[in-house]
């Protein structure tokens, strides 16, 4: 119970001090927020999407290779390159969300 009580009082506390930075940052940065919470939700659903994708692509590999267990070798090299390029997708929304961050603060 205590533990709540902490926790409650330390997030309370610090929305408080966030918010009274925002108020005094004035129009120029309303945007702000919104492109963090943009970009966080786009980070959010490629990491989503990425993993389903590779959970779908790792899952048909492996029912291949429990059908046919000589065709291992010949399913490997494009798995492993499927699971790079999926993962290249979700390493190019995290940047792409995070040079949106800064540039907000300019107008962009």
């Amino acid at each position: 119970m205590k533990k709540a009580i902490l926790f409650a009082v330390t997030t309370l506390a610090s929305m408080a001090a966030f918010a009274e930075e925002a108020a005094t940052a004035g129009a120029a940065h309303s945007s702000a927020g919104l492109v963090a919470i943009g970009a966080g939700l786009a980070i959010g659903l490629a990491v989503l999407g990425g993993t389903l994708g590779q959970g779908k692509a790792a899952s048909s590999a492996l029912e291949g290779i429990a059908r046919n267990p000589a065709a291992g070798d010949k399913l490997f090299t494009p798995l492993i390159l499927s699971l790079a390029l999926i993962e290249s997708l979700v390493i190019l929304a995290f940047l792409v969300a995070f040079i949106k961050i800064p540039a907000a603060s300019f107008g962009f």
